[in-house]
């Protein structure tokens, strides 16, 4: 899973460092209507083209039936039944055909996400730091697998120059978890280094007061998961621990009217289906 997202994220990264240049407003809406010209493109090479052309004549040739023979209840009634089942046809050779572009949907979309979702974290002064209260800095949460939940005792964290814990470390072995604030006082790019005992050390990249090209606020450690978090690598199988995550501030789409996660997912599906149908006459698709 590690090497196929590597991969996936290498090439975005060569993709979208040219749209870089015209902001991540423009960036999104131009990937997102790309995916749905080429799931489009996809659809049109894996769908039954004639068999939905069939499909969408016969219903509109049974509502014609309706239409002409409207005093007849038996023709009437036999037409409704073949529209209707007409449509289920339809539905269904339209729905298989984007099971498989469901995968890649999730892939584009989580790639999207990290890289126009989050803004860095804010920095402050050492002399802010040192007076931040507890519930005001950004929460660092681990949590352990099921079965080694009592290894959160063992935890520690080192942070690196730049980034100031502004709480106590606090672990939990019954619920195996582990919590602690900190702040950020320098822009820049850290590993925060976690380590269980005498164990293997574990990191998890935080970014702050500086434009990067993406941003993963949770390291994870399922297949599933990492989906949706492709960037930073998954945690050790033989682990400890089974994630990591912060909070980064929601991202400014400037003059998009949403903005942050839920706006860059929400963009992604209105741009795609726009130019998607867009071209749909064009590439003589048929859906």
């Amino acid at each position: 899973m590690n090497a196929l997202n590597g991969l996936f994220t290498k090439l975005f990264d060569l993709l979208l460092a040219p749209l870089e240049l015209m902001g991540n407003e423009m960036s999104l809406l131009i990937v997102s209507g790309i995916f749905g010209v080429v799931a489009l493109v996809v659809f049109k090479h894996i769908s039954s083209q004639k068999g939905i052309k069939n499909a969408k004549n016969k219903i509109k040739a049974h509502m014609i039936a309706i239409r002409l023979y409207q005093d007849d209840l038996v023709i009437v009634g036999q037409s409704i039944c073949k529209v209707l089942l007409r449509n289920l046809q339809y539905v269904s050779l339209n729905f298989g055909p984007f099971l498989p572009l469901a995968p890649l949907f999730v892939v584009v979309v989580a790639q999207t996400v990290v890289r126009y979702g989050f803004d860095p974290l804010p920095v402050v002064s050492v002399e802010e730091a040192q007076g931040t209260m507890s519930g005001r800095g950004t929460m660092l949460s681990v949590a352990f697998a099921a079965d080694q939940r009592g290894e959160a005792t063992k935890l520690s964290i080192e942070w690196p120059a730049g980034l100031t814990p502004t709480t106590p470390l606090v672990r939990n072995g019954s619920d195996g978890v582990a919590f602690q604030e900190f702040v950020a006082t320098a822009p820049g790019e850290y590993d925060v280094l976690l380590r269980v005992g005498d164990g293997e050390p574990y990191t998890k990249h935080v970014v702050a007061g500086q434009p990067v090209r993406w941003l993963q606020p949770e390291r994870v450690g399922d297949a599933m998961s990492a989906f949706l978090w492709p960037v930073e690598e998954m945690s050790p199988s033989a682990g400890a621990i089974e994630h990591v995550k912060f909070a980064y501030p929601e991202s400014d789409l400037g003059w998009l009217p949403m903005s942050g996660p839920l706006g860059v997912m929400t963009w992604f599906v209105v741009a795609s289906m726009i130019f998607a149908f867009a071209f749909i006459k064009p590439l003589g698709v048929q859906i």
